[in-house]
């Protein structure tokens, strides 16, 4: 199953190369061995980590390819998702893995140094305390769409220069399309099954994508 896996994700995403294969086709035995330490995936869904987890991660990047020298915040990265399975497809843009749990980012840490990737900084910190503005902002699920985006407001930058402007990622439910219905800004919601159409997971996803650069 893992090999389907890691061959799914080179039809997505075709430039993928040796090396990254390598990275991504050690997540398993990483996430499983330190998951026995430090809980960060349920042990009921870790035999799934590349059906949920990876691949929904790595659906963002579907969206939105990042560019090299971007900026990208993870905020409530918890185990590293969906910043780890993005900063492997994007070696050349800066991730910013943040978690207010101390453990977890200590499991973020491990995963980025067996990894060998250079453009992942992790932290324990509140994204309140945050003082920098990020091209992105990706997560999932962390709290509801109001509370996040409440979070989100002044970190932003205004200098975008991807396909969509600058702004929000945001992996959630299908409960999206009600928190979103009062929302007077820009935005889309992206419904998984038609990115990843592999099983009954992914019908009740989607991705919210909020700009917010201006």
């Amino acid at each position: 199953m893992e090999n389907e896996n890691l061959e799914y994700i080179k039809t997505l995403f075709p430039f993928v190369s040796e090396k990254q294969q390598e990275q991504f086709s050690k997540l398993p035995a990483l996430y499983k061995q330190w998951n026995e330490k430090i809980n960060v995936i349920s042990r009921k869904d870790i035999d799934n980590l590349f059906a949920h987890h990876v691949l929904h991660s790595l659906t963002i990047g579907k969206i939105c390819p990042f560019l090299p020298d971007a900026s990208v915040l993870d905020v409530g990265t918890g185990g590293g998702f969906p910043g780890i399975p993005l900063a492997i497809l994007f070696p050349q843009t800066r991730f910013h893995l943040i978690d207010r749990t101390a453990k977890k980012i200590k499991v973020v840490n491990a995963i980025k140094e067996s990894l060998g990737l250079e453009n992942v900084i992790a932290q324990q910190i509140a994204c309140e305390e945050l003082k920098q503005k990020y091209d992105f902002i990706v997560s999932r699920a962390v709290t509801n769409m109001k509370d996040f985006l409440s979070l989100s407001k002044g970190r932003i930058s205004s200098n975008s220069s991807h396909r969509l402007p600058n702004g929000i990622l945001y992996l959630k439910g299908k409960d999206a399309y009600e928190e979103m219905v009062d929302y007077k800004g820009y935005y889309q919601i992206y419904d998984l099954e038609n990115i990843v159409p592999l099983s009954e997971y992914y019908k009740t996803k989607c991705l919210v994508y909020i700009s917010l650069s201006k």
